[in-house]
């Protein structure tokens, strides 16, 4: 994956370009300079009109969708260009192509100008407006555009991991929608009410309504772990929330989870003395497709790339670095390194994430 994301970056400076008011860039160019190498760097071979058939017809009376990309000839994927600056939010776009979609059996779809990029399941069985799984800005969240766009490389797509990852998605936004209409409707639900009384004897039923009323409840729905580059083993990432939603995407808005001050107060050498982090082992992490590792040294330290830092942090912040390059901007380098950052607990044998491990430390300090 790294291809994507070297395109991705080159992207990025021509979008710099093809925005100043000098500039007219119109639709062929916006294929050719900003779409066209993405697919590219997906792995589809752009010269084999078997694998990306552009102006697609299903048949001769069709109107054609920009790129059909195909396996064993057999589109699975609709990319549907418009000129960079367009407004793809029109209804009428994503319509339009979701509807051919689904006509020629194609479950996925792609809406884009070069710099926003909108995937969305034609098959779902739920409105237009809620068929969007992911949108996002290339040049103002690589990250993400990375992760989104290696979903439809071609490896992925004979996989099918856009499905896994869509599907929690579906699921988590309708349990997401039940959950805050529960807790957060203004007039708690009778049943919850109830539940709550049931499992606390000792409050009235008006007194739970009461603590009900003023409650504000957030809830935080994981995703599955992204592509990583084929060959690097298949470890899960840390978890990551689901996209905030936006005008059109009926998602769960997610909050992350709060740390107690219990945990706060834990220190990396707490946990490494609680006996469920063993010094000399192992730290891993998945960071836009690439699989990297870094020691933990006995005085806490990290060693990664034979460099050693103090904190987990910035050694979260030399990964995306050594991935990025140097000139990343601080918001992109600043890194939560307990989320950041995997190890084996020596006590519960699983790999998780150390923010996880020092939950469990918290829980065991105060049982």
């Amino acid at each position: 994956m790294q291809d994507l994301l070297d395109t991705l970056k080159q992207c990025v400076e021509r979008l710099d370009r093809y925005r100043r008011p000098s500039q007219r860039v119109g639709e062929s160019n916006t294929k050719a300079g900003l779409i066209e190498p993405i697919i590219a760097a997906l792995g589809w071979d752009v010269l084999d009109p078997d694998e990306v058939h552009r102006e697609y017809r299903r048949r001769a009376a069709d109107n054609p969708v920009d790129y059909a990309l195909l396996l064993s000839r057999t589109p699975r994927l609709f990319i549907e260009a418009k000129g960079l600056g367009e407004n793809i939010n029109d209804p009428k776009w994503a319509n339009q192509t979701i509807s051919y979609a689904a006509v020629a059996g194609v479950e996925w779809v792609a809406l884009t100008d070069g710099a926003e990029w909108q995937v969305y399941n034609a098959h779902a069985p739920v409105p237009v407006e809620q068929k969007l799984f992911r949108s996002v800005r290339v040049a103002e969240d690589l990250d993400a555009a990375f992760e989104l766009l290696a979903l439809l490389s071609k490896d992925n797509m004979r996989d099918n991991r856009i499905q896994e990852l869509w599907r929690g998605f579906f699921v988590d936004r309708q349990v997401y929608a039940a959950l805050d209409e529960l807790f957060n409707a203004g007039e708690p639900a009778r049943d919850l009410v109830a539940l709550v009384a049931k499992r606390v004897p000792g409050l009235s039923r008006a007194d739970v309504r009461a603590s009900l009323v003023r409650a504000r409840v957030a809830f935080d729905f994981p995703t599955p772990s992204l592509p990583v580059v084929p060959g690097t083993p298949a470890t899960p990432s840390p978890p990551v929330p689901l996209p905030e939603p936006t005008d059109t995407q009926q998602g769960p808005r997610v909050r992350y989870t709060p740390v107690s001050r219990s945990e706060r107060r834990l220190t990396l050498q707490d946990v490494i003395r609680s006996g469920r982090l063993v010094a000399g082992g192992r730290l891993e992490t998945d960071y836009m497709g690439q699989h990297h590792t870094a020691e933990l040294l006995a005085d806490g330290h990290f060693r990664f790339q034979e460099e050693t830092y103090g904190s987990l942090s910035s050694a979260g912040a030399a990964v995306k670095q050594a991935i990025r390059g140097p000139d990343i901007p601080e918001s992109i380098r600043a890194t939560d390194g307990w989320s950041f950052w995997r190890a084996t607990d020596a006590k519960a044998g699983d790999t998780v994430t150390l923010k996880v491990i020092r939950q469990r430390v918290a829980v065991d300090d105060t049982s």
